[in-house]
């Protein structure tokens, strides 16, 4: 009889504590899962670009003389910006540049003209695609012009507009690259008496950048 209690007992432990076994299993806090924040475009970035520059220049002398010529240079500079990115993918941002703009030509044979720096300041939108962003922006640019000849060397402050398109795409989520196309329209100016200077220039340049 003590037998038959004994182990009548123990299975009853047993059975109890696989019981309490199962319920602390059936209860226990799952482990928590750790999510990679998305990438997102917003922030600060500062960055350096080069490309090539082609502008085509026509010149009026006292309102009867006529020369055109086509500049090719080179360009090398430093953009900086900001942009923000919404829940949809659309991105809007500022962006300011400041390049050095190689191209010197001669107009009527003898008299040099080109221009040795030139900015922009522009807004942009774009969509991202996650690490890849393609825009669109536009804004004011300015540039510099130089005209030379012998005992003359004369240089004035072109403005118009600018307006262009590219891609960002980010290798890191700290840099990024860049690829762009950009047409500026910058005017047309008297830089010396009776001599008016009008030029645009198309560009395509590549760029690195740090974003913030």
């Amino acid at each position: 009889m003590f037998k038959f209690i004994s182990l009548a007992s123990a299975a009853f432990l047993c059975s109890t504590a696989l019981t309490f076994a199962a319920d602390l299993t059936d209860n226990a806090v799952p482990p928590v899962a750790f999510e990679t924040p998305a990438f997102t475009w917003t922030g600060a970035y500062i960055g350096i670009s080069g490309g090539a520059g082609w502008l085509d220049g026509s010149t009026t002398k006292f309102g009867r003389y006529h020369d055109k010529q086509d500049f090719d240079g080179s360009v090398f500079g430093g953009f900086v910006g900001y942009n923000w990115q919404f829940s949809n993918g659309i991105v809007v941002g500022v962006e300011g540049d400041v390049e050095y703009n190689s191209n010197d030509e001669k107009f009527f044979g003898y008299r040099t003209f080109g221009t040795d720096w030139q900015g922009s300041v522009r807004g942009r939108v774009g969509y991202a695609f996650d690490r890849l962003m393609v825009f669109g922006t536009a804004g004011w640019t300015m540039a510099n012009g130089h005209i030379e000849y012998p005992c003359v060397d004369e240089n004035t402050t072109f403005s118009g507009w600018t307006a262009g398109a590219g891609i960002d795409y980010a290798v890191t989520d700290k840099v990024f690259l860049r690829g762009e196309y950009r047409y500026s329209d910058f005017g047309s100016k008297e830089i010396v008496r009776g001599m008016n200077v009008d030029f645009d220039q198309s560009i395509v340049k590549v760029g690195l950048a740090v974003k913030f």
